[in-house]
């Protein structure tokens, strides 16, 4: 029997990075054949499109890319409409594909996903090679989803009763769980006792022996997160989840998506000022997508986590391209006629 494809899953929460470690998985593959399922959080499709701009892949034709983007919802919760037919057309192309990355929604729990490798069409011809979760280890610093361990002790000694966790709270604790390397993205935005910290509350969170990596912009050597040979699918059992009981997983109704495009540009500066302003504003985890500049013949990537921004121009407009501005806002019951009319107004 051929070789089963080894498939990496590579899990984190909003803006963690997952996305720029697969980008950077694609330039430096080392001669392997990569296909990448990109499952995004909203209807654009930023994520996909990042990494079509990687160089590596093909950013046209229907048959032949390797991008296959699964949008509008999480992953595990459509897996059975469509997850499992891209999986059956990627193991159709066994023989010219080395390894499959997925890399799940920043809302999804990996465990659910990993279970559909036990399916019988798909455990004969893949295996999950490991479950790679991203921290952003100034998120985790700042208390964005990551609850204060020590806060959380004191109010379990006042009252054994009291729910404490958050249903974001528990997804971080989902992820971390079912991994096989936790990757500690971002620790040049926090000073040493910072890293230090955070990296303890993370190992309170890790049933096994998981070993934690450091990085500062998603920049981790290939040799070091594939090749596990962990088949996961077979040892669930021992990465617990708060959801092991549910048999459907339903997230949070109040998280939810808003897509702006905007047939305009702007100056990148005085926009981020005013995203900056939204999310004081709101409740917004994260921010993507691209943006047109003046007089600029590039196009600009704009992402954000919680205030913290960054930008950068991935490749040219293309020629028959319309140069507009296209933004994917994530939060808690988000407010979209506000986000545009703030916008529309610079």
């Amino acid at each position: 029997m051929a070789t089963k494809i080894p498939v990496t899953v590579i899990t984190g929460f909003l803006g963690s990075g997952k996305t720029s470690l697969i980008r950077h998985l694609l330039q430096n593959n080392q001669g392997r054949r990569i296909a990448v399922i990109v499952n995004e959080f909203g209807e654009l499709g930023i994520d996909g499109e990042l990494l079509k701009s990687c160089q590596i892949c093909p950013e046209d034709g229907e048959g032949d890319t390797n991008i296959f983007e699964l949008t509008n919802g999480c992953l595990c919760c459509t897996v059975q409409e469509e997850f499992y037919p891209t999986m059956q057309e990627l193991i159709k192309r066994r023989d010219s594909i080395d390894c499959i990355l997925i890399e799940t929604s920043g809302l999804a729990l990996p465990k659910p996903l990993v279970k559909a490798f036990r399916w019988q069409e798909i455990r004969n011809a893949a295996t999950v090679d490991a479950v790679i979760t991203v921290v952003d280890c100034a998120a985790v610093a700042a208390g964005t989803f990551a609850s204060d361990p020590e806060a959380i002790a004191a109010q379990r000694q006042a009252d054994d009763n009291l729910e404490h966790e958050t249903p974001l709270q528990e997804l971080f604790e989902d992820q971390l769980a079912c991994a096989d390397l936790v990757v500690l993205n971002k620790i040049d935005l926090v000073d040493a006792e910072t890293k230090a910290r955070v990296e303890e509350l993370i190992k309170q969170e890790l049933p096994r022996v998981v070993k934690i990596v450091e990085s500062d912009c998603s920049q981790i050597d290939a040799s070091i997160l594939l090749g596990f040979q962990a088949a996961v699918e077979d040892n669930l059992d021992s990465r617990p989840s708060h959801h092991d009981t549910e048999e459907d997983h339903n997230h949070d109704e109040e998280i939810t998506s808003a897509n702006l495009i905007l047939d305009r540009t702007f100056d990148p500066e005085k926009l981020q000022q005013q995203l900056e302003i939204l999310v004081q504003q709101q409740e917004i985890y994260r921010i993507k997508g691209f943006v047109a500049v003046p007089n600029k013949s590039m196009r600009l990537v704009m992402q954000g986590v919680g205030s913290r921004f960054d930008k950068f121009y991935d490749r040219p407009w293309k020629p028959e391209e319309v140069r507009q501005t296209r933004l994917v806002f994530i939060g808690r019951d988000l407010k979209s006629s506000e986000i545009e009319s703030q916008l529309v107004a610079l």
